[in-house]
């Protein structure tokens, strides 16, 4: 079960949860699209989960589509009280797996309504509003929003969160509704969405790192390979993905952790990162060890960019542990 005196709580929405959770899109097939490798092991991810006390789990109707959905139904129906089912709308799958805009307030809401049947629930703890990348804080974007506080009105959602913000349109968020949790790019080697974090921390509002571990690879291997990062990990017989793990449960209260994989075993590995404690002396360490934000090759860059606009980056082999 969860350490309580080291992993912890957060508010999210109208629960209280573990602050680390579990990301399920790497339960669908490669590049997020179609069935996974392995059924039976993603059934047991997910209940392994929550067995180990996981009580929030982030989705989204596009992953597969609608495959992770379905995985999370068929492994977890009836759902345990106080799970919070997190997921997203802005996007959707064509027949070919390319990610193509979903985003008018009217397809916002048939997104919301299509995680609902998928998952057979009729509320969801809270939706985030993917924006695409160079979106910019305008009247669509005020319209978005609306379509999402139409739907909490309703009781369809009990919270609205963004995901892939600029501080700007955090702010121009938080003029139109409550917002209760932000999805950004955020770890060791990509701290450039420091405004937001803050902004969040005082607020209260949670804040959720996606790609946890870096993206692409060159930053993961870049974080597994750093000389400050295996040095803490030596020094605390961790792994060091458990350490940069553990450093963004570090950096604020209000952090909380979604890795994702389709393994047990890397399951255990992820949620045992809340159980290292790190030093205010390693952590600062940790928030020095790679100064600017790590530079990507143009290939990589473009990848990056083109896969941020709506999907977190593609499932990795499960020797890659964990992203979301």
């Amino acid at each position: 079960m969860m350490n309580s005196l080291t992993n912890g709580r957060y508010r999210l929405a109208d629960k209280v949860v573990w602050r680390v959770g579990y990301g399920a899109m790497q339960l669908a097939g490669e590049g997020v699209f179609g069935p996974p490798r392995d059924r039976d092991e993603a059934i047991a991810v997910l209940r392994a989960a929550v067995d180990a006390g996981v009580d929030h789990i982030d989705t989204a109707q596009y992953y597969g589509p609608a495959v992770v959905n379905e995985l999370i139904r068929e492994a977890l129906s009836p759902y345990p009280g106080g799970l919070a089912l997190i997921s997203k709308v802005g996007a959707r799958r064509d027949e070919f797996g390319a990610v193509l805009p979903y985003d008018d307030p009217d397809e916002l809401r048939a997104g919301i309504e299509d995680n609902l049947a998928t998952l057979g629930i009729e509320q969801l703890t809270a939706v985030n509003l993917r924006v695409l990348d160079k979106a910019v804080p305008d009247q669509r974007f005020v319209d978005q929003l609306g379509a999402l506080v139409t739907a909490r009105d309703e009781g369809l959602i009990a919270g609205i969160g963004i995901s892939n913000v600029t501080h700007r349109q955090l702010l121009t968020a938080l003029e139109v509704t409550d917002i209760v949790c932000v999805q950004n790019a955020y770890n060791l080697t990509h701290p450039s969405t420091d405004p937001v974090l803050n902004e969040c921390t005082a607020r209260g509002i949670a804040f959720v790192p996606f790609c946890p571990l870096g993206w692409p690879k060159k930053a993961r291997d870049a974080i597994r390979t750093n000389s400050v990062v295996t040095g803490i990990a030596a020094r605390r017989d961790a792994a060091p993905a458990q350490v940069a793990l553990a450093w963004l449960l570090a950096i604020a209260v209000n952090v909380l952790l979604i890795p994702g994989t389709s393994n047990r075993g890397h399951l255990a590995e992820n949620l045992a990162a809340g159980s290292v404690s790190l030093q205010d002396d390693e952590v600062v360490s940790l928030s020095k060890a790679f100064g600017e934000p790590l530079n990507v090759d143009d290939h990589d860059a473009h990848k990056s960019r083109r896969l941020n606009g709506a999907l977190h980056p593609p499932a990795q082999p499960d020797g890659d542990r964990s992203q979301k």
